[in-house]
């Protein structure tokens, strides 16, 4: 059985541009991953949509609620370093809680993905 991964990504910026991008970027990362056979949450890819709905009354601890459902139940937690992960409160507060929770942990970029799936292809 493939281990399940909790993906992580910065997601807040001022830009709704680049919240967009973001989200973009780690559901597609997300679904290479799962091609993959991964078993993959994405919070982003998640709450994205449905924060849309909501409106700006929900904040960081909400969210980190919501997501330390799911990260607790994943055998990783894997971080995508897009632009700005280093700076990210959710990111941080999410390797914290995968450190404390023992989880395995992994930093990797949209390119090392992009190469997981070329060498499955191979």
């Amino acid at each position: 059985m493939m281990k399940k991964i909790y993906l992580a990504c910065p997601y807040w910026h001022e830009n709704p541009r680049m919240r967009e991008a973001r989200f973009v970027d780690v559901s597609r990362a997300a679904g290479m991953l799962m091609k993959l056979g991964y078993i993959v949450f994405s919070p982003i890819s998640h709450s994205h949509p449905i924060s849309l709905h909501m409106g700006d009354k929900q904040d960081h601890d909400f969210w980190l609620e919501q997501d330390y459902a799911w990260l607790d139940n994943c055998d990783a937690v894997w971080v995508l370093a897009l632009d700005g992960w280093k700076d990210s409160f959710g990111v941080k507060e999410e390797v914290f809680r995968a450190i404390r929770k023992n989880k395995e942990l992994k930093v990797i970029t949209m390119s090392e993905v992009k190469g997981m799936v070329h060498d499955q292809t191979l």
